[in-house]
C-alpha cells in the first residue's frame, strides 16, 4: 500500500489507518482478484504465503507514478491510500521499490468522527506506539480478518454497506476484554517496532461476536512497515 502525504497537506492519521483498511477489503472484493487471467494467482499465494503488508509513502511526482501502476486508489476523507495487488518482496515494480517508509508520522488534528455505523470497528491497542506506517498495516490485517471471519450473509450485508469499516484506539479498561471476546485478533511477527506476539488490533462487527471464528491457515500475521 502507498498512501499519499503531500508536504503541505499531510492527512489525519485516523482517515490513513481507515483508508488502508478500506483499501483491503477493496482489494479482496475487486472482481480481478477472483480471477484466473488478472490477480488471483498472486491473491492466493499471497493468502497462503501468509499477508504481509508493506506501506509507502508518496508525494508529488512520486504519487503520479504511484497511479499509473495497476491498483486501486481508496479515499477516507483526508487520505488516499493506493492499493497494489501482492508481489514478491524480491520483484517489485521500480516505481514502488524506490518509495520511503519513513515519514508516515501522521498525527490527528481533530477527534475522529463518531463510529455509528453498522460497520466493522478496529480497535487498536492504547498501551503500543506504531507509525502510521505500522498502524496502517496492522489496520488491514484486521480487515482482512474480519472479512474471512464473516459469512457469506455478512459478506454480501457489508458490500451493500460500502465496507464501512472505523479505526479507533481502544481504551484502557476495555482493550483486554476485547481481546478476549474471541473476535479476530492481530498478533504481529515481530519485525518492526513491537514485540513478537504483540497483540495490536482487534476487529469487532455484530456479525463477529458469538465465537466460532477460525481464520484460515495458522501463523501469526506479518507486516513490513
Amino acid at each position: 500500500m502507498v498512501v499519499r502525504i503531500e508536504r503541505a497537506s499531510p492527512p489525519e492519521r485516523t482517515d490513513a489507518l481507515e483508508a488502508a483498511a478500506r483499501a483491503v477489503l477493496t482489494l479482496l472484493n475487486d472482481p480481478r482478484s477472483a480471477d484466473p487471467e488478472e490477480w488471483r494467482p498472486a491473491v492466493r499465494e499471497w493468502e497462503t504465503l501468509g499477508i504481509r503488508k508493506v506501506v509507502r509513502r508518496a508525494r508529488g511526482a512520486e504519487w503520479t507514478r504511484v497511479l499509473a501502476l495497476p491498483g486501486i486508489t481508496v479515499t477516507v476523507r483526508t487520505a488516499e491510500v493506493r492499493v497494489h495487488p501482492p508481489v514478491p518482496l524480491d520483484d517489485w515494480p521500480k516505481d514502488l521499490s524506490r518509495l520511503q517508509v519513513r515519514g508516515t508520522e501522521l498525527e490527528d488534528t481533530a477527534p475522529p468522527p463518531a463510529a455509528d455505523f453498522e460497520g466493522a470497528v478496529l480497535w487498536v491497542n492504547p498501551a503500543l506506539e506504531m507509525s502510521a506506517g505500522k498502524a496502517m498495516a496492522q489496520a488491514g490485517h484486521a480487515a482482512q480478518l474480519a472479512w474471512w471471519g464473516s459469512g457469506p450473509a455478512d459478506r454480501l450485508a457489508w458490500r451493500e454497506a460500502g465496507l464501512a469499516v472505523a479505526v479507533r484506539t481502544a481504551g484502557k479498561d476495555d482493550w483486554e476484554r476485547l481481546v478476549a471476546a474471541g473476535l479476530p485478533v492481530v498478533r504481529d511477527a515481530g519485525f518492526t517496532e513491537i514485540e513478537p506476539g504483540s497483540c495490536t488490533v482487534v476487529a469487532d462487527a455484530p456479525w463477529l461476536r458469538g465465537g466460532g471464528y477460525r481464520p484460515p491457515g495458522e501463523g501469526p500475521l506479518r507486516d513490513g512497515a
